[in-house]
């Protein structure tokens, strides 16, 4: 078994809002995978006193812990459970209720010898390397729907016919991007918050089969370092438009 794990913030003065992590069992025989990518809200009140970077900490802890203990349990209900227990736990000081209370993206992946199951929730990526050769982004792409309609994203933030991000509702999970693949099937996995999808999506760098072919031979931190480049090569975001000149990034590789 082969994991890589590498994750960097956007900027070192600041917490880095990412979280990724694996769990493995003690029998030795499946695994589990977690990255989040939180989101960071305007300056002003968010109704939180604890901040992005405490939530997506805590939602990922808990995702993981269940999505790795509980096979009984569907990924959409691990992480149905994960926001209920995250919530239960800043609900009596903070306004969970607040349009900008911290919210995550979630991909979320748990295999055994069986089959890899996965859910995906928002824009951040799961990239899985098939056995007998290509590479099958698992997307969410609702936000990329709204903006090539030229539509609002603000107002359309956990609204129906709009996009969700994992926050303070544990229905949200229905909304989630879910399936599974037969284990025999898949040779590797690549998790990437759009920081690290950034190489793609935004600077052009190569398609997901280049991109994954890149993790497979250089690992995960070497995605992240070209994206760096990319982003100090662009100071000012003119040529590659983006709302932050440097984003968090992490990203999850795993052969299992």
């Amino acid at each position: 078994m082969r994991i890589e794990l590498a994750t960097a913030p956007g900027d070192q003065q600041y917490p880095n809002e990412d979280y990724a992590s694996v769990a493995l069992p003690a029998s030795g025989s499946g695994g589990a995978l977690v990255v989040l990518d939180g989101v960071t809200p305007p300056a002003g009140d968010d109704g939180c006193a604890h901040g992005v970077s405490w939530f997506t900490a805590r939602l990922g802890g808990s995702l993981l812990e269940l999505s790795g203990s509980r096979r009984d349990m569907p990924l959409t209900q691990c992480l149905s459970e994960s926001i209920t227990r995250t919530a239960a736990s800043h609900s009596s000081m903070c306004d969970l209720s607040h349009l900008l209370t911290p919210q995550a993206t979630v991909v979320a992946a748990r295999w055994d010898t069986e089959r890899i199951e996965y859910l995906v929730l928002s824009d951040s990526v799961l990239l899985v390397e098939r056995a007998h050769g290509g590479v099958t982004p698992v997307l969410d792409d609702r936000i990329d729907r709204l903006r090539a309609e030229g539509r609002q994203l603000a107002p359309l933030r956990n609204a129906e016919g709009g996009f969700f991000t994992a926050a303070a509702d544990p229905t949200v999970s229905g909304k989630a991007v879910t399936g599974e693949f037969p284990r025999g099937e898949v040779r590797a996995l690549a998790a990437l918050t759009d920081g690290a999808t950034r190489w793609v999506e935004r600077f052009g760098e190569g398609d997901w089969a280049e991109c994954f072919a890149l993790l497979r031979k250089e690992g995960p931190q070497a995605l992240i370092d070209r994206v760096r480049a990319a982003e100090h090569a662009d100071p000012d975001s003119t040529a590659f438009p983006r709302g932050k000149t440097h984003d968090d990034a992490a990203v999850v590789f795993v052969e299992p």
